[in-house]
């Protein structure tokens, strides 16, 4: 486990840099996270993701897809690699502040 400050608050992380808890993430976190990830600003549609991101971790226990995010949330495939441009689930996950979608290398 690593350990990384967000907003003057220290989360424990996998080697990834997941979030062992993901009860830890706040709101306020999500720019410095992005930021890191070279994400300069959360725009309204990077902020419908995330927030999208954590309430399917919370309600199934797993974030989606990029497939599965693509098609529950409306936005294209194409726009969510202009918003995430490293792999747009793994990614937005890592802002959530929710682990790592299953099938993300």
């Amino acid at each position: 486990m690593a350990t990384m400050t967000y907003v003057g608050i220290e989360v424990s992380t996998d080697a990834e840099g997941f979030f062992a808890d993901p009860s830890k993430w706040t709101e306020a976190m999500a720019p410095q996270i992005a930021a890191a990830e070279g994400i300069a600003e959360l725009t309204d549609r990077h902020w419908q993701v995330i927030r999208f991101m954590r309430d399917e971790y919370e309600r199934k226990g797993d974030a989606p897809n990029v497939r599965a995010l693509s098609k529950t949330t409306g936005i294209p495939i194409k726009e969510l690699y202009q918003l995430f441009p490293k792999g747009p689930a793994k990614l937005a996950a890592k802002i959530a502040g929710v682990p790592k979608p299953h099938g993300c290398i």
